[in-house]
């Protein structure tokens, strides 16, 4: 079977998730039109097909691709509807699962938890909700050798600065802007958070969540809160 590539930085589109007054958090996806490009570049125009039926109410899609014996390998998925347009939406959401599916942009999901900080975006609220007024795009990504996991990512705002940048080869992984934060902690007192976190198996997006931070930018007092509710926390069952 053909290998399919991971994506390159310029496929992988970037919109905003939660929206809170001490910042945001961002979510990585692809279009149906990156999916169908890989296609025709693994497969050829030709050597994949698209389909979708009703099954009980739902829209699904069966992407079909052809080996190097001519036979037809075929996966399915399930759409949901967009708020704009239902029937569209739902046909372009089953695409892109069912692509998934095949393996195109399945590397995503190992994609971080990303959270900008408030002092990097711009935040305005209006009618009672809070929107955002920036773009973002993601200018580098690296993967395993395998490439079936994101290996290293940045990610910059419209005015190409960069808001956030990981590095998972390494233990800890960096959210930071282009100046340095005067109150980062020490890699080995981060370095004891990510141990306790493990130990607890309490997730980076929890600990964002409970107490409204970002780790790439714990002030002394936030960390004492968390590595003092991570002691009071039972180790993970194995």
């Amino acid at each position: 079977m053909k290998k399919i590539r991971e994506l390159r930085a310029d496929e992988i589109e970037v919109r905003v998730g939660v929206v809170r007054k001490n910042g945001i958090s961002l979510l990585l996806y692809k279009d149906a039109r990156c999916d169908m490009n890989i296609l025709d570049e693994t497969f050829g125009i030709a050597g994949w097909q698209r389909k979708h039926e009703l099954i009980n109410g739902a829209l699904f899609c069966t992407v079909s691709i052809k080996d190097e014996n001519g036979e037809w390998i075929s996966k399915q998925d399930v759409g949901v509807e967009s708020y704009t347009e239902a029937v569209k939406g739902a046909a372009s959401d089953s695409f892109k699962r069912a692509c998934f599916n095949i393996g195109i942009g399945r590397e995503l999901y190992t994609a971080p938890f990303i959270w900008i900080p408030s002092d990097k975006v711009s935040i305005a609220e209006g009618n009672g909700k809070l929107k955002v007024r920036d773009s973002f795009n993601v200018s580098y990504i690296s993967y395993d050798e395998n490439g079936k996991v994101i290996k290293s990512l940045e990610i910059r705002n419209q005015k190409n600065e960069i808001v956030c940048q990981f590095n998972m080869g390494n233990k800890v992984s960096k959210q930071t802007s282009q100046t340095a934060n005067k109150n980062q902690l020490s890699d080995y007192r981060m370095g004891k958070l990510y141990d306790e976190m493990k130990r607890t198996g309490v997730t980076e997006q929890q600990i964002v969540e409970r107490f409204h931070v970002s780790l790439a930018n714990l002030t002394e007092r936030d960390y004492k809160r968390i590595m003092s509710a991570l002691k009071n926390t039972d180790t993970r069952a194995a």
